[in-house]
Formats: C-alpha cells, structure tokens, sequence
C-alpha cells in the first residue's frame, strides 16, 4: 500500500503538484464544504438567492448523481479515485450504506487535509473508512477488490486514460461498475486543446487536459469494460457553476469561459458509467 512518501507513486505534473499542494485549491471560498467541484444545479432555483448552502448542496448533489448512476449493491466496497478532501467519501458512508470506502487521492498534501478533516469518521468507522496514496493509472490495490469505482471531477488531470481504465477494470469485481463525472471536449477536432487554452488558464498552464470524451469511452472498452454509457450533464452544471462564480469574477474573466466554452459547443460535462462483465 503506498504512503505519502512512496517512490513508486508517479511524479505529479507540475500544475497538479501546486494547485492541490500549495495553492490549496479546496481552500477557495468558491468550493465551500470540503468539495472541489463544479455542482450538480438541478434542483436548485438559479433565479433565486444562491448562497453557500445551495452551493454546497450542489456539490453534494453531483456526487449523489453519480452515485445513483453507479446502481450500488447492498453494502458494497467502494474506492473513489482522486478522493480530495475526502468529503465525497463521508458523503457515501452518511447516506449509501457501504461495507467499506477507500479514497485515494496522488497528492500527499490533500490526504493529509483528508485525514484531519475525517478524523472523527476514521476513529469512528476505522473499519470502513480508509486513506491511501496512489496515481489514477498505478492503483496500489489488490485485483478485483471493489463493486464500484467513482471517480468526480478528477479524471481531466489524469495523463494516461487507458492506463486508469486498465487500472479499473483491474480492482473492479466481476459484475463492478464505475462511475465517473468530469469535463471533456465534445470531439476530437484538432483545434480543440488550442481553443480551450485560449479561453480557460487552467488548460493553458496543464492543470487540465483537453480531450474528448471518447477518449475515455475508447479506453474503457480498450480495457474490456462492457455497457459503456455517456450522459451530458452540462446543463446542470455550467449555468450553475457560472451563476455561483459570478460574485468573485466579472464577466469576461477566465474562469466565466467554462459556460462559454460550453455554450460555443467545445467543452461539456459528463457522467460516464461502465461495468466490468459478471
């Protein structure tokens, strides 16, 4: 099992090693609660008041989302690839019942805010809750040991899809599934990763890479996953995500260029499932 000072970890890009070390990501105002994502803004009124709570509420939601997609079985174990701050994987343990959750996450500094933040869930269910160090394509976890992978909003840092793919379809048991929300491009025009860096900082300096969806549907299938599904839930996020933003940056800032991007039909927002055959 890898730990924080592991060799065999992958080196992180340099953009992930600062945003997620240094720079604190989850530390911004903008993702309140212990998340680090855009949110999942069905169910909540964008003409109305949008505070922290609706934002909050958001966040939770688009794990819920996912989660519902991933049809859980009865007291299954979970693992969440790119764990963050591990409210995700409390999220899971309050509210869906599983035997057992692991979250795992490259970053040495976000496991340890993970382990201070879950200190009271980790003594409480020390026999259901666990942390680990390892990369999305170099899992140090044993073969067929999961009923579902998730994985939220992490999957566009990952440099190598069809080895997390491969990864996936390795610690999945027979008749697992994973479930996994993030950004990609809605082809494969060669123009897209030039367009995107030109609209949105964190393609530009590879915090996030461009590629198109298919990439990782190709992937999953390549690695022998079965049922491959794609649902585009950009309308329930982007408008949303940009309504919540919009009291730090103005209009025309950077970070207002994911709607943008999404409205000029080059970015979406997806939940992707697929299953490891029974």
């Amino acid at each position: 099992m890898a730990d924080e000072n592991d060799a065999s970890v992958p080196a992180m890009r340099p953009a992930v090693q600062e945003v997620y070390g240094p720079g604190d990501l989850a530390g911004a105002p903008m993702f309140a609660g212990g998340f680090i994502n855009f949110g999942y803004w069905r169910n909540i009124d964008l003409d109305g008041p949008v505070g922290e709570e609706e934002r909050i509420r958001s966040q939770e939601d688009l794990y819920r989302h996912v989660l519902d997609t991933a049809r859980l079985p009865p007291r299954p174990d979970l693992l969440e690839v790119g764990c963050g701050l591990g409210r995700g994987c409390a999220l899971v343990l309050e509210e869906y019942a599983p035997a057992t959750v692991t979250g795992m996450d490259i970053h040495p500094e976000q496991l340890r805010r993970a382990r201070e933040a879950r200190a009271g869930l980790l003594r409480e269910e020390p026999d259901r809750l666990r942390f680990v160090r390892g990369a999305a394509e170099r899992m140090p976890l044993e073969d067929g040991g999961f009923d579902v992978v998730l994985s939220v909003e992490a999957a566009q840092h990952f440099p190598d899809l069809g080895a997390f793919a491969a990864e996936t379809a390795r610690v999945l048991r027979p008749g697992g599934r994973v479930a996994l929300a993030g950004f990609f491009t809605v082809d494969d025009a060669p123009g897209r990763p030039g367009e995107l860096a030109g609209l949105l900082e964190s393609f530009a300096d590879g915090l996030d890479i461009a590629r198109p969806v298919s990439a990782l549907t190709d992937a999953f299938t390549a690695a022998g996953l079965t049922g491959v599904r794609v649902e585009s839930i950009g309308p329930q996020v982007w408008r949303g995500w940009d309504r919540w933003i919009g009291r730090w940056w103005a209009p025309g800032t950077w970070p207002r260029n994911f709607l943008h991007a999404y409205e000029r039909g080059i970015l979406d927002y997806y939940a992707v499932t697929a299953d490891r055959a029974g």
